[in-house]
Formats: structure tokens, sequence, C-alpha cells
């Protein structure tokens, strides 16, 4: 390229150069990135939390079979079980509607007698199973041609989340991608880059069930794009020029 071609480039690529100082919009989400995120996803008490059935937290569309001893009418057998609707809640004779997403069948059992204590029975006697859990889910967002929610079996990656979800879109901040979990209650998040997955430079992490992973926006891609939308011409000025070729 001569040096007229150049000034040229210079005065067509700086305004979109300046639009593109802004990052991706999880830039600044004071999460855990690199190794920190690995480690902090790899904890023993995450892999226990989801490997140990005592610790299983009951979640919305599950199938619970409530055993009131020497109380038929106020149990509901496995062959009849009673399902948790979508906001988490289960209704009982005499119990009322309980909020039954987020605890353990133990924790549930003992909110369900002390219920019917209040109400009905002396020392009443409840256990709680799931009959029938609902398939595990992931959720994906942001970025990524089709969000949604999506059933997955086994071993399910970071990377093969995003391909339920139709893989990223253009303006996908692929080096900004969060993954949120909940372990025994408590929130946590991390920050893991998708690029270095790819490249196998980076390990492809492993979700559980109901993790949330959400593709970051990069406002530098969105500013690069606006700015050839309103300038078609400048694609054909790169191939003329030799600009970024």
């Amino acid at each position: 390229m001569n040096s007229r071609q150049a000034a040229l480039a210079a005065i067509v690529v700086a305004p979109a150069l300046a639009s593109c100082a802004t990052g991706p919009t999880l830039a600044g989400a004071n999460l855990p990135s690199g190794a920190a995120a690995y480690s902090a996803f790899s904890a023993p008490t995450t892999a226990a939390a989801a490997a140990n059935p005592q610790q299983y937290q009951i979640a919305p569309f599950d199938s619970l079979a409530v055993t009131v001893f020497d109380e038929p009418n106020l149990s509901t057998p496995a062959n009849s079980p009673l399902q948790v609707d979508a906001s988490g809640n289960a209704a009982l004779p005499l119990v009322g509607t309980v909020h039954a997403a987020g605890k353990t069948t133990s924790e549930l059992s003992s909110i369900i007698a002390a219920r019917l204590a209040r109400s009905y029975l002396r020392n009443p006697q409840v256990t709680v199973a799931v009959a029938n859990p609902s398939p595990n889910k992931v959720t994906v967002q942001g970025e990524v041609q089709q969000a949604g929610v999506f059933d997955i079996k086994g071993k399910t990656t970071l990377l093969q989340a995003i391909s339920l979800a139709h893989g990223e879109t253009k303006l996908a901040a692929t080096n900004q991608v969060a993954v949120f979990r909940t372990v025994n209650g408590q929130r946590m998040g991390a920050l893991f880059n998708v690029d270095e997955i790819r490249r196998g430079s980076a390990p492809d992490p492993q979700l559980l069930p109901n993790d949330v992973v959400i593709v970051g926006h990069s406002r530098g891609k969105e500013a690069w794009q606006n700015f050839l939308s309103v300038n078609p011409l400048y694609g054909v000025f790169r191939i003329m020029t030799g600009v970024g070729i």
C-alpha cells in the first residue's frame, strides 16, 4: 500500500477504532477468571453437592412421594406423586402451599410435619422422596443464536451447552462467557474464555444441572458491525487497496 492509500485507510478506519474502545459488557463483572475460575468450579463441595443424593435440592417439575404415617388420605404415593409447579411450589391437603424448590427432602419433610402438627396431627411422621426428578437442564442466554433452557443427559461441557443454543452470534464476546451455579444455597459464578477452550489451550469445563451460561456482548464488535452497515463501500475499499489483507 502506498502513502496515499495508507492515509485514506487511516481516515476511514479511525472512527471505527474509536468506537471499539469500549470493552465487552461482562468485562467488569467482578467474577473469577482464568485459573481462578477453574479452581472455583472444581471445588470438592461442588462435586459433592451434585453427587450426594442427601444434598439433592428439589427442583420445579419434580414429582414427590409424600408419606404421612398412618394417614393415607394425606399421603401421595409414588404411583400418584405430587408435582412441584414451575414456581417451585407444591400443594398438600391440610398443609396448603409449600415452597419446595431448593429444599432437600428432609427439610421439606420437617416443614410439612410442623404444619400438620399445628393444624391436625400430634407428632406426625412425614417422609418425602423424589419419585421422578425433572430432566436435568442448563440455561444458555446472552449472545447466542437461540437462547433457552435445554435438557442435558450425562456429562455436558460449556462448549456443548453453547452448541445446544446453536452457537454464538457475531457480536459475542467469546473471551467473556459467564457460568453461574448455586451450591448449598450460595450462588457463584466464573468467567471462561471460549476462544482458548477451542484452541485447546484451556480445558472445557463440565457443567452441572441448573447451571446458567451467559455469553457476553462485545461492544467493540457491535461498533464495527454498525460501521460496516453505514459504510458498505469500505469492504470494497479494503479489497482495492489491500487494507487488512
